[in-house]
């Protein structure tokens, strides 16, 4: 069911979780998330989460009429020309569409250690900017990653920037939010699964030679200082790209796609 408010004013409680970029203590402790983007919200809409709200110009409403009236809910549809909008947001808008959804119940350790084999999963090791994880998610619903492990120094893989850079493959991939990361990968290799680091200075040990067919967890770390000392020694193995013209490391989002590149690769072709 739907509930159409024209916006006659701009001081209203409910439009409070779209006026920054950033994700309030608010958010956080009510667990919410914007979605902003016509095929950011199109796949929302698609999805069970619940959804509080849409802010929309008046041609967006149309367009997106027949999803809304779908869903199960009470969704508020508070809605303004582009202008209008901008002046709520305090920023340019792309496209006059955002959404404010509950964040999923996250995922547990136990749910991952119950996936079906051959598992694959990635950890985030103290990766805080958005866009990176946003990428990051989409690279790993690409490649068939079951669910991924943020460490309790990494930040939300639904903050807004993120959830926009992930397209919304943020909503197909189920999360864990670690509050002991290297106690968590110890639990993860008792149970038989290989954890490996993606680490640019890892000697002797490249990508290609290493057996990604079996269950598998690859950890990702931070944009400056990669993976941490203590979550190394938390590890199997340390694994490197090979790299040419002196470059030493790749943008972590684009590393992970290489790591699952190649694992994908492996249990398709068997080698």
């Amino acid at each position: 069911m739907l509930t159409i408010r024209p916006l006659s004013t701009l001081d209203l409680a409910e439009l409070q979780p779209y006026r920054t970029l950033r994700q309030s203590v608010e958010q956080f402790r009510e667990s919410r998330f914007v979605a902003e983007g016509e095929k950011v919200v199109r796949r929302l809409l698609e999805t069970s989460l619940h959804i509080f709200s849409v802010l929309v110009t008046p041609e967006w409403l149309e367009a997106l009429r027949p999803a809304l009236e779908r869903r199960p809910e009470e969704v508020v549809v508070l809605t303004a020309e582009r202008s209008v909008l901008e002046t709520i947001v305090g920023f340019h808008l792309h496209q006059g569409i955002m959404a404010l959804a509950a964040i999923p119940a996250p995922a547990t350790l136990d749910d991952v250690l119950r996936l079906p084999p051959p598992r694959l999963i990635v950890a985030l090791d103290g990766l805080t900017n958005a866009e990176n994880i946003g990428v990051l998610v989409r690279n790993c619903a690409a490649f068939g990653v079951q669910a991924l492990l943020a460490g309790e120094t990494s930040s939300s893989p639904y903050l807004r920037r993120a959830v926009r850079n992930s397209m919304g493959a943020v909503f197909t991939l189920p999360v864990v939010h670690s509050m002991d990361l290297a106690a968590d990968l110890g639990r993860l290799r008792a149970a038989g699964i290989f954890v490996a680091a993606a680490h640019p200075h890892a000697e002797g040990t490249q990508i290609q030679a290493q057996n990604w067919t079996r269950d598998v967890c690859v950890i990702v770390g931070s944009e400056g200082d990669g993976v941490s000392a203590g979550i190394l020694t938390a590890c199997d193995a340390a694994v490197a790209i090979p790299m040419q013209n002196g470059i030493d490391s790749l943008n972590v989002a684009n590393a992970t796609a290489v790591f699952l590149y190649e694992i994908d690769r492996q249990r398709r072709t068997g080698k």
